[in-house]
């Protein structure tokens, strides 16, 4: 692999790495509690650690994980943008941000349970970094990540 390509998806990690502690920071540190579709945003990231992992430490199947890589980044991507669109009030709260149980037949211990539990929407922004919401920083940079990953298995050369 060359120096040039290994230096960036180097980097890429520590930003990924980065990018999850803070997410952590902002959770645990600083009290602002993530929606569901919060959560779901880390996975493409946890993926993506992996396979990057593979590279670095297995040095297999780089080229088909590049593009394996480029697809998790555009599907984290997508789902940044619909939570961004949520926010922004393009789209409506799915079932996925919905806090409501589909069981009808719940006890009333079960529903004052429920309605204690501190839920959040997928509408609100809870933290913000000079007013922009991190699904919005985060449909950005997975968008960027799938350019640069698909850019490199493009360019990928058998020969290593």
């Amino acid at each position: 692999m060359s120096s040039t390509r290994n230096k960036t998806l180097f980097i890429i990690f520590f930003l990924l790495l980065l990018s999850l502690f803070s997410a952590y920071i902002i959770e645990y540190a600083l009290g602002h509690e993530p929606c569901k579709l919060c959560i779901y945003q880390r996975y493409p990231y946890y993926i993506s650690l992996i396979l990057l992992l593979n590279i670095f430490l297995l040095k297999k199947y780089i080229r088909l994980t590049l593009l394996i890589l480029s697809l998790v980044s555009i599907c984290g991507s997508i789902i940044a943008f619909y939570h961004f669109g949520i926010e922004q009030g393009f789209f409506n709260e799915s079932f996925v941000c919905e806090t409501k149980s589909f069981n009808t037949e719940l006890s009333k211990e079960d529903i004052l349970k429920q309605l204690k539990k501190n839920t959040i929407s997928c509408k609100e922004v809870t933290f913000s970094i000079f007013g922009v919401s991190l699904a919005s920083i985060n449909t950005i940079f997975s968008f960027v990540l799938f350019c640069i990953f698909f850019n490199m298995f493009k360019k990928y050369e058998n020969n290593k």
